[in-house]
């Protein structure tokens, strides 16, 4: 028979209740049970103390923000030469620092912008660099350059600083939505050969065989009432930067319309990419949101096209163009992309 001892042992063995097998080797006192738990409980704490060690050392590391070596490896990607992500935006001004610096500040927060290159036309006159720098740092940087001469064409040369494909033309009066140029900027990404922008122009074709221009309002004839275009203003588009070295290797003639008009340099751009792609010069995009600043400007300085004379010049420059290339390169379109999806239907706008 076994002893009382000994069937209770082999209960406190065989029993699967913890509390009660913690309770039966309290009753059989057996000193190798009672160091288990011991050991148990120890290792326990021991585990404890140290994930919260390991915690405290954790918080204890450098911030993935803070760190330097990450920092400095943004700094140098950023450095790198720009690929056709990002664009560079020219504007060239005269008589009108005011606008120039609000153009400028707005123009720092749009997305994809590389650089920006200033054609300073205030011959003699001292720029606004010291002061744009001086309210820095500014986001995007900043070229001025300064010309030796007020003409119209100097914002079409190649530019040392130039560094990416695509260029934003702005004029200095114009302010832009940051919506609608990245917008644009992708749709130039789809027409990389061909200039994407807001204001859209004519030519119209006489029974003389003289050209006029003119907005979309004007009609031409066997086309009815539909709305085209066959220009795409440069003072509000993305081109590609090649256009810049060719538009500089174009027949002296050109040049000297240019100046002898000091216009033209717009529709000299399309004539040229029309010539050198076989396709319509440029794709327009409706703007959302685009507003002239001209009225708000102290400088007292209005545009050109205020001028009595300036679509007569326009025109001028058009029958100028075709007797230098000894043809018409322009062709018509009726694209309009919007960023909505609204069908192209007799638009008239009048910008």
């Amino acid at each position: 028979m076994r002893s009382p001892a000994a069937t209770l042992l082999l209960f406190c063995f065989f029993e699967f209740d913890y509390s009660r097998f913690i309770m039966c080797c309290h009753i059989c006192k057996l000193p190798g049970r009672v160091m288990g738990i011991r050991l148990l409980r120890l290792s326990l704490v021991v585990i404890l103390v140290l994930l919260l060690v390991a915690g405290a050392l954790t918080t204890l590391l450098p911030n993935i923000k803070e760190d330097k070596m990450l920092t400095l490896r943004r700094e140098i990607k950023s450095q790198g030469k720009p690929t056709q992500d990002s664009f560079t935006l020219i504007m060239q001004t005269y008589n009108r620092t005011d606008l120039l610096l609000r153009l400028l500040n707005h123009y720092q927060a749009v997305p994809y912008l590389h650089k920006v290159i200033v054609v300073w036309n205030n011959v003699g006159e001292k720029g606004p660099e010291e002061l744009w720098n001086s309210l820095g740092p500014h986001p995007v940087p900043v070229n001025f350059k300064a010309q030796t001469t007020n003409r119209m064409r100097n914002r079409l040369q190649v530019f040392p600083e130039l560094e990416t494909k695509a260029v934003l033309m702005v004029d200095d009066d114009l302010l832009i939505s940051a919506q609608d140029l990245v917008f644009a900027f992708s749709v130039w990404q789809q027409f990389p050969d061909q200039i994407v922008g807001f204001v859209p122009r004519k030519h119209v074709s006489t029974s003389s065989g003289i050209y006029s221009y003119g907005g979309f309002e004007l009609q031409t004839p066997g086309f009815g009432n539909g709305d085209h275009y066959s220009l795409v203003l440069i003072g509000a588009s993305f081109f590609h930067s090649k256009y810049l070295e060719l538009f500089q290797r174009q027949p002296a003639a050109v040049h000297a319309l240019l100046d002898e008009t000091q216009n033209c340099d717009d529709i000299a751009m399309n004539f040229i990419i029309a010539k050198h792609t076989g396709k319509t010069s440029g794709v327009f995009v409706k703007p959302v949101n685009i507003a002239n600043l001209e009225k708000e400007t102290t400088g007292g300085y209005s545009g050109m096209w205020h001028r009595a004379e300036h679509f007569l010049q326009r025109s001028y420059c058009i029958n100028k163009l075709v007797n230098i290339y000894d043809s018409m390169p322009l062709k018509y379109s009726n694209i309009m992309i919007s960023q909505f999806g609204f069908p192209y239907a007799n638009h008239k706008s009048k910008m």
